[in-house]
């Protein structure tokens, strides 16, 4: 069986500049996805309440929701492998599935207060199976009209959406303290769905771009069957780094501030790490191009295990900061390198079904560390005494990486 390789060789400027204005777009796509998410979140448990839910499903709620994106993205990636094969397709379909999104977003505070239970759990689960419209096809558009070596210029501009929303996400908790969440939700659906009404164009943009390059298209290349066992190992690497990031920024991170003397200032902490990850987006793509993404994986999973470590060892409140923002870059270069070796892989028509892989895996780790809540729900002094942990397994993605480069077929030779 034939296996997609990931070319480490540094490559020749195209003669052609990266799409910023397309770049940009997807990045406000993102934005704009992730702060709906963030305010579903915020209102999730006075919501459920008045749906006449009690408080104590509102973390099973949340976990359910990861779980349907664990299912939807895959499927909806394998499809878009098959939707790209027509022009527009892709584009289209997203459009449609975002429009019925976020109608449902828009209803749920509506309905809640009106009841039964029943009717708010099923316009939830719509919102949740059709948002997946906008997780993995925009990158398999990515990878099936962009060339290789702007790929991941393409993804720093996508990632930054989510860094930015994650950022802000303390103050729009802040902001949003008191406001009737039909407000928020209103301006959250319509935003939303006004910016994703441009994605066919956004499409037909990236096409011409392929086209002025002189690149090949990738459409027109055989899907292979099967998982090859290095493309195997990378989702592996990808899990357990994910579920690294996860423990460190969503339950260590606000223990590690406290017990440093920052309980006052936890909003202004709190968006450190992804300060250092937007930060670094821009750099981290040049050096994925430049090393290739394997290799960027390893490194990126390196220095956040020196990075982790360093806040979990942090003498003093400011170390803990400069520390925050040496792993917030690392996650960068992790992330960079994930999304930028799912188009690698899958470039033989299988954009769609790694980037699908990936975003299911991410929604594993996000379901994990809402499992740990739930079922064990550790106390501050427990999650302080795991914030060393993901230094570790940081190491552990750095050390399996390495040793596909050198022994699993499949891989690219450093």
């Amino acid at each position: 069986m034939r296996s997609a390789s990931l070319s480490t060789a540094p490559v020749a400027a195209p003669a052609v500049a990266v799409p910023r204005g397309v770049g940009l777009y997807l990045a406000a796509v993102q934005l704009l996805f992730a702060l709906g998410w963030i305010t579903y979140a915020i209102y999730l448990p006075e919501l459920a309440q008045q749906a006449g839910l009690e408080r104590r499903w509102v973390p099973w709620i949340l976990a359910l929701d990861q779980l349907i994106f664990l299912v939807t993205d895959l499927v909806v990636g394998v499809w878009s492998d098959k939707a790209a094969a027509v022009q527009g397709r892709i584009a289209k379909a997203v459009l449609a599935a975002t429009l019925v999104s976020s109608l449902a977003f828009l209803l749920l505070p509506w309905l809640a207060p009106q009841g039964p239970g029943w009717l708010f759990m099923l316009v939830t689960l719509c919102w949740a199976v059709t948002s997946s419209a906008l997780r993995a096809p925009p990158l398999t558009l990515l990878g099936r009209y962009v060339a290789k070596p702007l790929q991941p210029a393409m993804v720093a501009f996508t990632a930054l959406g989510l860094g930015l929303a994650n950022a802000a996400s303390p103050y729009v908790g802040l902001v949003l303290k008191g406001v009737d969440a039909r407000l928020p939700f209103l301006l959250s659906a319509l935003s939303l769905a006004a910016v994703t009404l441009g994605m066919v164009a956004a499409e037909k943009a990236l096409a011409r771009q392929r086209a002025l390059a002189g690149s090949a298209a990738a459409m027109d290349a055989p899907a292979l069957p099967g998982l090859p066992p290095a493309g195997g190992l990378f989702l592996v690497a990808v899990l357990v780094a994910a579920a690294s990031f996860q423990v460190h920024v969503f339950l260590a991170s606000a223990p590690l501030y406290r017990a440093a003397g920052g309980a006052e200032q936890m909003a202004n902490l709190m968006p450190v790490f992804w300060i250092g990850f937007n930060l670094a987006l821009w750099p981290a793509s040049r050096w994925v191009r430049r090393t290739g993404a394997p290799l960027a994986l390893a490194q990126g999973a390196v220095l956040g295990a020196m990075g982790v470590a360093a806040a979990h060892a942090a003498p003093a409140l400011p170390w803990l900061v400069a520390a925050q923002l040496v792993a917030g870059a690392a996650w960068a270069v992790m992330l960079c390198s994930a999304f930028v070796g799912a188009l690698g892989f899958g470039h033989t028509g299988r954009e769609g079904f790694y980037n699908g892989s990936l975003q299911s895996l991410l929604a594993v780790a996000a379901l994990s560390r809402l499992m740990v809540v739930v079922w064990i729900a550790p106390t501050a002094a427990q999650l302080v005494g795991w914030a060393g942990l993901p230094a570790l397994t940081f190491a552990l993605v750095g050390l399996l990486v390495v040793a596909g480069l050198t022994r699993v077929r499949g891989w690219p030779a450093t």
